[in-house]
């Protein structure tokens, strides 16, 4: 039977459809065995899987079958990150429901998902739009809420003006929205927050813990939570007859304080209003203040970009001297870095150096560059950054620069001018977005109890949850949150005083909500009395193997393990972080770019599947790279992949005779102990490869030099022991390939499987290491790079036993002629090189 596309297509069809009947990959908890969590970072349900998704979730069902081959109860989930933007774009666009349109996406998704042949759970599938899981959003923000972890305050955020949104820092990448790429200005709203600062010292800490992450992703997250240690200092603003104002100053250079030549806010400080009202220049500064509000923060803060400011008339006394120094404002202080408010010592940074030198602004040398101690102001091109001796310093004239942190800051705290303080990057996380299709924040303002002099901002009720959104409503795109304009949802009875005109919070919550602890949903997904079911918490997590994108890096991964340590603390979770392992693969190119449809250079995994199978596909793909690195498309790596295939079936069909007898090795010549080395080589390899850091391609590349040597392999007629190595051969090379390519070699398992069980559930290959040793080895003899002779010699044999070997054959002396040997060099088991 030839294995052709239509062959194909039967064998997967027949295949999916069992697994479904069987619940082959259905995965109850059993405390009496060892388990395995496997999970990709789940989908947005867009409607097509792309081939990013097709190396992610093979990547992940490779690892999940190889699991359960060696016996572990193995949990593969699947579901969707539902809510969002696009569906609202979409329901727009299309004129329909968003939920309509998402449900729809997931159906084909789901089919698409099965069609690949993925070993997922179906009975756990999951969709965060489904009001039976965001219900358990909302439990967990007013357990937030309880603890003062979830808080409402109006400041200036990050705007999306394309999605008419509101977004979290984490979600501006290059000055832009982060799904759409329209650039994100600054605009003042009251939103609501979750207090991930609380934690920002374990989510530090814990880092550490994360021995299996790829160090990049540590750092990129140890750098946004952006620990420092230095000091608050006091300097004060006094207005002409009222009482002075503190201007508090973090730095992690108390050294140089006595260089501060002028103090630098944020456009943000809060204390800016008082510094300008009634000036001569206000309008000029409320312009400038204006003008920054339009530009993003990492703007702001890139290097290349000229720093602007403006003189607020206003002056500010250094503690440390009582000097009068002019207060600024400037666009590359931001309020949420440190206090917002800087000193500026121009002569030892150079950005203030930049600065002061475009606004005319005093300099003071305050560190001896020991290269140039008679270095003056004017002779400086540049700041300079690097250590050396103090000066002009007062008492501390002549102190090391480093030790003199610790002893200003001291002198400081002793004489009240100053703090010794810790600053985090890390800034609570803003939630709020004004759209629809998201989960509803679960809060009713009272307007009664406001004016009667009540607590007026109150949580939902737990037994009124979950507050759905409504189904008939219009989304046009226009004029904020449709949700303003639902009457059904906008008004409820007030759970305090049961006035029936309160108002609900008609925000609704970032999607990241939605994935920062699906994952333990999943473990007890259809639980409607609890979060999830603790018990089969504490038996699945945490997640043993984690798969997706180097892009999540902060955003989602922060968010979840903030979750689960917000959850431990709630007593739901024994475990303080949620992936153990940590694989983040890279992208899919074409023609050397990411597939895009803007860039026209997408494939279509559907149209793959048709020509060549799924499994064609799942090979290709595995081959192509190793997981973490960037994978150039290529279609010729699939028709390889595919001819590869096609050598299995036929070696299966064709030289496999079932009805033999297990082998003895008593009975083998030299040439059944190769293929045994050959084929415990390549139990051995590949399994080592995809223990030990996921080398697929190279995996895969040992099963074909072990196609190739049971290519080789003679079986004379009648077949005897030679028959029954053979058989034994073919089954490893099925069991081998078979979390590669599950459809083929199920198939085929069931004729040289010698049973109904599928693949699966069969034993996972184990090497004979006995079987690895040669007695002898073939040497190759090569004379000034010719092949002259071969020969078999002792496994063991040194270089001089092989020379002797070789210089005493006939045919290599006949080569010789009588030219004396230069050079000869043995290569141990391989090639002896004679050089004349």
């Amino acid at each position: 039977m030839p294995y052709t596309t239509h062959e194909i297509h039967k064998i997967e069809e027949k295949w999916q459809k069992i697994w479904q009947e069987k619940q082959v990959f259905k995965a109850p908890a059993d405390p009496a065995r060892k388990k395995y969590y496997v999970l990709e970072m789940f989908p947005y349900p867009s409607g097509k899987i792309h081939m990013g998704h097709v190396r992610n979730y093979t990547i992940a069902d490779v690892i999940a079958r190889v699991k359960m081959m060696q016996g572990y109860n193995v949990l593969h989930p699947m579901g969707y990150d539902a809510f969002g933007q696009p569906a609202e774009n979409a329901a727009i666009k299309n004129k329909t429901d968003p939920a309509k349109w998402t449900y729809g996406c997931i159906d084909q998704m789901r089919a698409e998902l099965k069609r690949m042949g993925f070993s997922y759970d179906w009975d756990r599938e999951l969709a965060t739009c489904d009001p039976q899981y965001y219900r358990w959003n909302q439990w967990i923000f007013l357990k937030m809420y309880e603890r003062g972890l979830a808080y409402k305050k109006a400041s200036p955020v990050n705007w999306c003006e394309s999605c008419q949104t509101t977004l979290a820092n984490e979600e501006v990448v290059n000055d832009a929205c982060w799904r759409c790429k329209t650039p994100v200005v600054q605009k003042n709203l009251e939103q609501w927050y979750l207090k991930i600062t609380h934690y920002a010292e374990p989510l530090l800490e814990d880092l550490k813990k994360l021995a299996n992450w790829p160090s990049r992703v540590v750092a990129m997250q140890e750098n946004w939570i952006g620990k420092s240690h230095g000091v608050n200092i006091f300097f004060t603003w006094k207005k002409t007859g009222e009482r002075s104002e503190r201007i508090t100053v973090f730095t992690t250079r108390a050294d140089t304080i006595f260089g501060a030549t002028y103090v630098v806010l944020a456009p943000e400080h809060p204390l800016v209003e008082k510094l300008i009202a009634g000036t001569p220049d206000e309008k000029k500064i409320r312009a400038f203040i204006e003008k920054v509000a339009g530009e993003s923060k990492s703007l702001r803060l890139t290097g290349d970009k000229k720093k602007e400011g403006i003189f607020t008339g206003q002056y500010a006394v250094n503690p440390v001297n009582g000097e009068e120094i002019p207060i600024w404002i400037a666009d590359y202080v931001l309020m949420e870095y440190g206090t917002g408010a800087i000193m500026a010592v121009p002569t030892h940074d150079q950005r203030d150096f930049l600065f002061a030198k475009e606004h005319k602004l005093p300099m003071r040398i305050v560190i001896q560059d020991p290269a140039n101690p008679a270095a003056k102001v004017s002779d400086l091109k540049a700041a300079y950054e690097g250590q050396g001796t103090l000066v002009n310093s007062k008492q501390f004239d002549g102190i090391d620069n480093e030790a003199a942190k610790k002893n200003i800051a001291e002198w400081m705290m002793q004489n009240k001018m100053g703090e010794v303080t810790v600053h985090w990057r890390l800034r609570d996380w803003l939630i709020s977005r004004q759209r629809y299709w998201g989960t509803p924040i679960p809060i009713i303002y009272c307007k009664k109890c406001r004016e009667e002099g009540r607590k007026w901002t109150l949580p939902v009720p737990e037994d009124k949850l979950p507050v759905e959104l409504p189904k008939k409503i219009e989304i046009t795109g226009r004029g904020g949150s449709p949700l303003t304009r639902s009457s059904e949802f906008l008004y409820a009875k007030c759970p305090q005083c049961g006035y029936d005109h309160a108002t609900r919070e008609f925000d609704t919550m970032a999607t990241f909500i939605d994935s920062s602890w699906y994952f333990l949903r999943f473990c007890s997904p259809r639980n409607d009395k609890d979060v999830f079911d603790k018990k089969e918490a504490a038996y699945w997590m945490p997640v043993d193997q984690y798969i997706g994108g180097i892009e999540h890096a902060i955003l989602h991964l922060l968010y979840s393990r903030f979750f689960t340590k917000f959850l431990k603390d709630l007593g739901l979770v024994n475990f303080d972080e949620p992936f153990v392992r940590l694989l983040t693969q890279g992208m899919v190119l074409k023609d050397g770019e990411v597939m895009s449809k803007s860039r026209g250079n997408t494939v279509d995994p559907d149209a793959i599947i048709e020509r060549y199978g799924a499994d064609s596909l799942r090979l290709a793909i595995l081959f192509a790279a190793p997981p973490e690195d960037q994978l150039e498309w290529s279609d010729a790596g699939v028709d390889a992949a595919w001819k590869f295939l096609n050598r299995v079936w036929h070696l299966a069909q064709q030289r496999f005779v079932p009805g033999t007898r297990e082998p003895s090795a008593e009975n083998f010549d030299q040439q059944d102990k190769d293929l045994e080395r050959e084929r415990n080589a390549a139990i051995k390899k590949v399994t080592e490869d995809i223990s030990q850091g996921y080398k697929f391609n190279t995996a895969v590349s040992s099963l074909m030099i072990f196609m190739n040597a049971v290519d080789k392999y003679a079986v004379p007629a009648g077949g005897g022991v030679k028959q029954a190595l053979l058989n034994r051969a073919v089954r490893t090379v099925v069991l081998l390939l078979a979390p590669f390519t599950p459809h083929l070699c199920e198939e085929l398992w069931e004729k040289v499987g010698g049973g109904e069980q599928s693949v699966v559930r069969a034993a996972w290959p184990a090497c004979d290491e006995a079987a690895l040793k040669q007695d002898s080895v073939q040497v190759v003899v090569q004379i000034n790079g010719k092949l002259r002779g071969k020969f078999q010699v002792a496994a063991d044999s040194s270089e001089e036993d092989v020379r002797k070997i070789a210089l005493a054959d006939a045919k290599i002396r006949e080569f010789l002629a009588g030219k004396p040997v230069k050079r000869f060099v043995y290569v141990a088991g391989k090639v002896a090189n004679i050089v004349l």
